[in-house]
């Protein structure tokens, strides 16, 4: 890949970096980029965990200096999502390119009427969790069928795990950012580990694709208790709308 086109990369990992770590959904940037460049689909899907990681390894330890992360609290949807994405990656792997382009546009598109139909899950507010809330075995299937979507895309995971820790569990927004990005930080490994097996990682533009992420992700946890998310969830719309129009081949 060319200089010009790894710049680019890095430009919108930055950007992708600061949404996921703000909000959700930077991966829906990344991934089609990726696969707009001439990166094949699977390999895409595969390099872009590696940002993920260097992302959340900054933001997790800012947020839990922060005081709004716990570790023994999400053991058990933790350990759910690690589950679901092991198989959610050996799944994606097997399937071939043209298939996977489709698939991708189609959940992009899905995507898109959750974010545009429920927006309250991006400002709903609740009060904060102990450990006695997180034991119910229907938690454990949400969270595990989260990780396997999550191992099978990336992109878009965020949001599931947003609606997930809201929602089903109760977190407010601030807390729930910090510990879906905890999730996706102990399951992302697991899912590259097996890209990696399957020789589906490119390491220059993943390097590229971590720095941006990296410098994103420590701007967005720093101040990410003094900046809104009204206007990225805008953005993202028209960026998730034309990105799984482009993928299905509607333009």
């Amino acid at each position: 890949m060319s200089i010009e086109h790894l710049a680019i990369v890095a430009f919108v990992g930055f950007i992708a970096g600061f949404i996921n770590v703000l909000a959700a959904s930077g991966s829906m940037m990344t991934l089609p980029l990726l696969i707009f460049l001439g990166v094949d689909p699977n390999v895409a899907n595969g390099t872009n965990r590696i940002a993920i990681i260097v992302q959340n390894i900054i933001a997790v330890r800012s947020f839990r200096k922060q005081k709004l992360l716990s570790y023994r609290t999400n053991v058990p949807i933790m350990v759910a999502a690690v589950i679901g994405a092991f198989f959610g990656t050996i799944t994606v792997v097997s399937i071939d390119k043209e298939a996977l382009n489709l698939i991708i546009g189609i959940l992009l598109l899905a995507m898109f009427l959750i974010m545009l139909f429920n927006p309250k899950l991006w400002v709903k507010k609740h009060e904060n969790i102990n450990v006695d809330k997180i034991k119910h075995k229907s938690q454990f299937l949400i969270f595990f069928l989260i990780g396997f979507y999550g191992g099978f895309i990336q992109a878009g995971v965020g949001v599931f795990l947003i609606a997930g820790l809201v929602v089903g569990i109760g977190y407010d927004l601030l807390r729930a950012n910090a510990v879906k990005l905890l999730i996706m930080l102990v399951y992302t490994p697991v899912s590259l580990a097996i890209f990696l097996y399957y020789g589906y990682i490119d390491w220059e533009i993943g390097l590229f694709l971590a720095a941006g992420h990296a410098i994103g992700a420590y701007l967005a946890s720093k101040y990410a208790a003094k900046i809104g998310t009204k206007y990225i969830h805008y953005f993202l719309l028209v960026v998730i709308l034309a990105s799984g129009l482009k993928l299905v081949g509607a333009f």
